[in-house]
């Protein structure tokens, strides 16, 4: 494996890794505030960069089953949250190839 190199954001609000503050996304790429993950409040993204993606896996969640993949900082490690792959309720398919990244897990940076 060679070097990763990072992708730097600009704009008036970027998100980062909490751990090592690797950009990840911008207020820009937010779908919304309103969601949930494994450690509290989450955000939905349509673009997230500077990360690496799990495997599958299928999950029950709230909103029905989904299958989705951990995603984890391209520096650090950090789990950040998932991807959404594939929603098997037909209300839920917006959320395809979509991203919820955790808030207690994300800083602001500039």
């Amino acid at each position: 494996m060679g070097m990763s190199y990072r992708k730097y954001l600009s704009g008036e609000r970027i998100y980062g890794c909490s751990t090592c503050k690797t950009h990840l996304a911008t207020i820009h790429t937010m779908m919304s505030r309103a969601f949930n993950g494994q450690h509290g409040r989450a955000y939905l993204f349509d673009g997230v960069v500077n990360i690496v993606e799990g495997e599958p896996d299928d999950r029950p969640m709230t909103t029905g089953n989904h299958t989705v993949r951990d995603i984890y900082c391209i520096k650090c490690g950090t789990t950040l949250g998932w991807k959404y792959d594939k929603a098997y309720e037909p209300s839920q398919k917006y959320k395809e190839g979509k991203y919820i990244l955790e808030r207690n897990l994300l800083v602001d940076v500039q």
